[in-house]
């Protein structure tokens, strides 16, 4: 596993869509986001694959791919922050060239459909990839234990670990940017990590993390970019921890998207599956199928400990979480953590 160079005061910054863009209702949030970023010390880049968006992206295929590429090849950035997800960017993967990635390791981090990307440079590359943060998130008035944090992270030496504590409260219902660019997240929630199933005892589990949107990365199940037993066979001494999080999918959809993962040897070698707390649809009406209940039909019968409701994805704040580290999950009921370790 290759871990890119830790960053630190004065790395600078590549900012660039490689899915949607920021259309101008939102340029001032993504201001306040670059002004956050440059008084942490950091230099900025901005891309021209950023300030527009049209059906769903900020440029053509073409142009995503090739600035994308340009600015990995760039040796003075250091680090790749797209401004959030969207819908499309799978359809940049064919035009990507993953031999620079591995020949050339940097940081990227993101999470939704950015996910797309990040799972396949790991996957592929050997390249570890940071799933967090959005950079239209990375505002000075967050209080949360983990957004403003996130890119220290990245500045763990190698052999070096960082440690997370599950958080107090979440955030249920999203504020309005375009009247209030510098929001902070609305987080009135408590928060509270559960355990599938009738075990609800306390339990660690080790492994390499790996994941990310299941709503976007379960179209890559079954080709080079989703391959995870090749990964896992490449990493025989570890076992993997499988993240995943809902954003859109409604219980019988995630039922399914889970069976794809399963189906395609996902969970074979694993020691524990991680969920973030589900922003999509539950049952709407007694007789359907609940979320709680699409996790059980797939994930029940595992003999795997499932922990869902976690800090990861669509339902703010979120852990840091790089794919190819060393995790360390610690649960229990009333307080849980995340130990990572850059060990190659």
């Amino acid at each position: 596993m290759k871990f890119p160079k830790p960053l630190s005061t004065g790395s600078k910054i590549g900012l660039t869509a490689p899915s949607s863009g920021v259309s101008s209702r939102l340029h001032q949030r993504l201001d306040s986001a670059i002004e956050t970023l440059r008084a942490q010390g950091f230099d900025v880049q901005e891309g021209h694959c950023l300030r527009t968006n049209a059906k769903h992206v900020s440029a053509s295929r073409e142009d995503r791919a090739k600035e994308l590429m340009k600015f990995w090849a760039d040796e003075s950035i250091s680090i790749i922050f797209p401004p959030w997800g969207g819908e499309l960017l799978i359809d940049i993967l064919p035009l990507l060239d993953f031999e620079l990635f591995a020949q050339n390791p940097k940081w990227i981090q993101g999470f939704s459909d950015l996910s797309t990307l990040l799972l396949p440079i790991t996957l592929i590359s050997d390249v570890a990839t940071s799933h967090g943060s959005n950079l239209m998130d990375y505002q000075s008035s967050q209080s949360d234990p983990f957004t403003l944090t996130s890119l220290r992270h990245l500045s763990t030496e190698l052999a070096g670990r960082f440690e997370q504590r599950s958080s107090k409260s979440f955030q249920k219902d999203w504020p309005d940017f375009g009247k209030n660019p510098g929001a902070a997240f609305n987080l009135k929630e408590a928060t509270e990590w559960k355990r599938l199933g009738k075990i609800q005892s306390p339990v660690n589990f080790h492994g390499r993390l790996i994941g990310g949107c299941l709503d976007t990365i379960h179209s890559l199940v079954g080709t080079r970019y989703g391959d995870v037993p090749a990964f896992a066979k490449r990493y025989p001494n570890d076992k993997l921890i499988v993240y995943l999080e809902n954003c859109d999918q409604k219980p019988a959809d995630l039922a399914r998207a889970l069976w794809n993962f399963r189906l395609a040897d996902w969970f074979d070698h694993c020691s524990g599956i991680l969920l973030g707390r589900s922003s999509g649809p539950d049952k709407d009406h007694p007789d359907a199928l609940s979320y709680v209940e699409a996790l059980e039909s797939v994930l029940g019968e595992l003999d795997l400990p499932v922990i869902f409701d976690a800090d990861i994805g669509h339902v703010p704040p979120q852990m840091t979480l790089v794919n190819g580290a060393l995790a360390e999950v610690k649960y229990s009921k009333n307080s849980s953590s995340i130990t990572q370790t850059f060990k190659v």
